[in-house]
């Protein structure tokens, strides 16, 4: 068994957080589309498991699955961008699907998982948030 360097280990880590970053934000953004882009047919109809009525449930939904996944892909302020996105997906699994069974809460789930790392871990430094901050260093 061969060990890597720790520079080697530094540049699969940040690859790793890239993909997941990347694809999970992409997979998320295709949810978030289609809700833009239907908002005047689901706008009186959306799910309201909040009590804030359907219009602002669907607008927060989208805020979370299109503009919090964007930043999540271009990993600009990574950890608080994931913070809407694993409340809608918290929401999505034990509210609007808490009493389904649990193929239906699955897809929230598996959304879930990635965010919830995101926020441990940041975004790496194949990001915005890494790119800004190896600048800041050098100032």
């Amino acid at each position: 068994m061969t060990t890597l360097s720790k520079e080697r280990e530094a540049a699969l880590l940040d690859l790793g957080l890239l993909v997941l970053r990347v694809g999970s934000g992409a997979l998320m953004l295709t949810h978030g589309i289609k809700k833009l882009s239907g908002w005047a047919e689901m706008s009186s109809r959306f799910p309201d498991p909040l009590g804030v009525g359907s219009a602002p449930s669907l607008a927060m939904a989208i805020f979370a699955e299109v503009f919090c996944a964007i930043a999540i892909m271009i990993g600009i302020k990574t950890r608080a961008v994931v913070v809407p996105l694993i409340i809608t997906m918290l929401v999505a699994a034990l509210l609007v699907h808490g009493h389904d069974p649990f193929r239906k809460k699955e897809l929230a789930l598996v959304y879930l998982v990635p965010f919830i790392a995101l926020a441990f871990t940041g975004a790496g430094r194949l990001s915005l948030d890494g790119w800004l901050d190896a600048r800041s260093r050098k100032a």
